[in-house]
């Protein structure tokens, strides 16, 4: 019974979760899983800002992986900063140099200090005007505070919905 396999199986992730804060984290956008080492910005691909993945975005929507704080949102829209419930430190970086583009095809929906819920929008932009623009689209999706994090799994190579888990952090409260 695959249903109650699913239940048996969400709740060992919830019993895991309390016992070593193990976080369970979905994609912020809809598209293709990738490496972070296959970023074309080294500060990003070498993990210097922290380790994640990057998703290749099919659509461009940006929702709130999981429950917390908007504790940074830039002006341009093209990043926000996310403190998980757990105290984890979150960005969600919306493609390679897009700062240059000054906010031109962003729309920001939160603002700092704003708590938010998983599900939530948080950006929308424009992945066909960054491509026209010259720059890449590809979302960026790592943990910041990662000398907090002692064991970290993401999926990659794979194509995701939007809010599907693609990370699992493990590492103590802040």
């Amino acid at each position: 019974n695959q249903a109650k396999e699913e239940t048996d199986s969400a709740s060992k992730l919830t019993e895991t979760r309390i016992q070593g804060q193990r976080i369970e984290m979905g994609s912020p956008v809809k598209g293709r899983t990738i490496p972070l080492s296959q970023v074309k910005d080294e500060a990003f691909a070498s993990a210097a800002m922290g380790d994640g993945l990057a998703i290749l975005p099919s659509e461009g929507k940006i929702y709130a992986p999981l429950d917390g704080t908007a504790e940074a949102v830039f002006p341009t829209g093209h990043a926000v900063g996310l403190v998980t419930e757990a105290g984890r430190e979150i960005l969600i970086h919306i493609g390679i140099d897009t700062v240059q583009l000054d906010g031109k095809g962003f729309q920001a929906h939160v603002k700092q200090g704003d708590r938010v819920k998983k599900g939530d929008l948080l950006v929308e932009f424009d992945p066909e005007l960054i491509r026209k623009e010259g720059y890449d689209p590809t979302v960026i999706y790592i943990i910041t505070d990662m000398d907090q994090v002692t064991n970290l799994e993401v999926r990659t190579n794979q194509n995701i919905e939007a809010l599907e888990t693609v990370m699992f952090a493990e590492g103590e409260e802040h």
